[in-house]
């Protein structure tokens, strides 16, 4: 817990200088810019008391009442708001100002040595930046102090959340005693500058209003490093964090993936022995390889090799790619090997020309390899899409790990494994970054076929033809069928006047979908409208998509997770298979 506290005093540091806290820093500055010498210390106190209750109880909150999560951004923008309009209208400043000072008055009068000290005021006016700072920070300290959601609030997490805003606040400060000396000269102005402030904020929550803040952060978040989008990230992804969701999940009985789960290292250079690595067996064909030939761990003696789990559908696996990628323009001359096991989830994976299209939709260029009848993944004791084990240049696997996340650890261990095998690896990282999922999604990943069917208001999902009637509306996290489809295990196919309704809490949605013999398209509507083209997909246009290829298709992309309802009408024809969320 100590660490973890260290952690959060150094994001809080972090945070308060990311792109998405600039604009209170405006608000902050000319607020402690005037009043007495106390203020600023005032108003890093209240702002930090209030981030701390608003990151904390609210978000508790408002999931135990099943309110919206971007409620606290929607406050945060009223409250700019009309600390704006307050500050452009003189007279309404005064009055505000006024009642502030009384309410400051029922806390104790100062005495005449503190008169003017702006203690008490600086309190106020830092309570109330909490609440615009906490939609900022919230989100990124929320995956902090929850591992698991569903784990009851302790006072350790109170102990987080209060050194992440201990260290917002000391940037905080130090930032606000500079900008009194700064602004000292123009004390004489102090109106221009109340008008001036005033139209900042003003300008902040229109922008906020119309989400420009967060789609400025998702342009440079293409083009910086992780790192510099988010200086917290690695904390979402501890450690910590993913011991406690290995110690959920529970550990497998058998094979090397139980090995890892129950060995995760500390640190790269002290990576155990998990046994020997498995060879690939029972594959088909293999692709970015001399001549279609196949590989084996015999054959890559004295290279690391990186096995990685993936299929082409699974959007968790997808968001893996730059980053494998990365690392083996980086590392290939150095002595790795990135060796992708493509396993199926589903029939139409297992065709070769999908598997090669997907191989170049993405930009692959390392080894791919089918394990359509997954030998290779049974070997493993594998269990998960996707699922990473690096192994030394003996045949050693000396790490794993599954799912997404941790990239930064990854990295280390291969420099620490090519090191250990005597390659020389200069001092540059690969700069590797990517989409990340989202936090606060809620839907889990939802199947259409009858066989792993759930949460559908039609009630048990049989195989067959079905005409499931008039639409429903879903509650929350479930989903409807209306109309004619066509039920398998694995899928659903649309007939006549068919359409699919889901209540969804989530940021992106994902549908593998499918069009034998020809290219259909999909009406997605969102909320009862035709989406529009700045939260839609990448594959949707013209509020449709057009489905050709059987793979993974991204419907919707909002600036922030919430609750919203998705409405698809496809043309007879269109099979999907499953949504996934992030």
């Amino acid at each position: 817990m100590a660490l973890l506290m260290l952690f959060g005093l150094i994001a809080g540091a972090g945070t308060t200088l990311s792109p998405c806290v600039l604009p209170v820093l405006p608000i902050a500055l000319s607020a402690g810019a005037t009043g007495g010498g106390r203020r600023p210390l005032g108003i890093v106190l209240g702002l930090t008391a209030s981030f701390t209750f608003a990151t904390v109880a609210l978000v508790y909150v408002l999931d135990a009442l099943g309110l919206p999560n971007d409620l606290l951004r929607t406050v945060a923008i009223a409250v700019l708001l009309a600390f704006g309009v307050a500050l452009l209208v003189p007279p309404l400043a005064a009055r505000v100002e006024g009642r502030l000072s009384r309410v400051a008055g029922r806390f104790g009068a100062p005495s005449a040595r503190a008169g003017g000290d702006g203690l008490r005021s600086g309190l106020l006016v830092g309570a109330s930046l909490g609440l615009v700072y906490a939609p900022c920070a919230g989100p990124i300290l929320a995956g902090v102090i929850t591992v698991s959601a569903a784990q009851p609030f302790t006072a350790g997490r109170l102990a987080v959340a209060v050194c992440y805003g201990i260290g917002s606040a000391l940037v905080l400060y130090a930032l606000m005693r500079g900008g009194r000396r700064l602004t000292a000269p123009l004390a004489r102005r102090g109106g221009a500058l109340q008008l001036a402030m005033g139209a900042v904020m003003v300008l902040v929550a229109v922008a906020m209003l119309n989400d420009y803040d967060l789609r400025f952060q998702s342009a440079i978040a293409k083009d910086l490093p992780a790192f510099l989008v988010d200086p917290t990230k690695s904390l979402e992804s501890s450690a910590g964090a993913r011991s406690a969701l290995a110690g959920v999940r529970g550990v497998r009985e058998h094979g090397v993936g139980a090995a890892a789960e129950k060995a995760a290292p500390a640190r790269a250079a002290h990576l155990p022995d998990l046994g020997a690595a498995p060879d690939f067996t029972g594959t088909q064909r293999w692709f970015d390889t001399p001549g279609g030939r196949p590989l084996s761990l015999r054959g890559l003696r004295g290279r690391v090799v990186l096995v990685d789990f993936w299929t082409y559908s699974c959007v968790n696996c997808l968001r893996t790619l730059p980053y494998l990628e990365a690392w083996d323009r980086r590392y290939r001359a150095d002595g790795l090997t990135i060796v992708g096991v493509h396993t199926p989830e589903f029939p139409f994976e297992k065709v070769a020309s999908n598997v090669q299209a997907a191989i170049a939709r993405e930009g692959i260029r390392y080894p791919v390899v089918q394990d359509n009848d997954m030998a290779t993944w049974n070997a493993y004791g594998n269990e998960y899409w996707p699922a990473e084990y690096f192994v030394d240049a003996r045949g050693q696997v000396r790490f794993a790990h599954f799912g997404e996340g941790d990239y930064g650890r990854k990295e280390d261990v291969i420099r620490a494994l090519l090191a250990e095998a005597g390659r020389r690896v200069g001092a540059g990282m690969a700069g590797a970054h990517g989409i990340s999922a989202s936090g606060g999604v809620t839907t889990p990943e939802s199947y259409l076929g009858s066989l792993r069917a759930e949460r559908f208001v039609n009630g048990t999902i049989l195989p067959g033809p079905q005409d499931f009637g008039t639409p429903a509306t879903p509650p929350r996290d479930h989903l409807a069928y209306a109309g004619q489809w066509q039920i398998a295990q694995d899928a659903a196919t649309a007939g006549a006047g068919a359409a699919l309704a889901l209540r969804f809490g989530a940021r992106r949605v994902y549908l593998v979908l499918g069009s034998p013999g020809r290219a259909r398209r999909v009406r997605v509507l969102l909320d009862g409208r035709p989406i529009p083209q700045p939260l839609a997909g990448a594959d949707v246009r013209g509020g449709a998509v057009t489905v050709t290829g059987q793979r993974l298709y991204q419907l919707v992309n909002l600036p922030r997770v919430g609750s919203h309802l998705l409405r698809l009408e496809p043309e007879p024809g269109v099979t999907g298979y499953a949504f996934t969320f992030g």
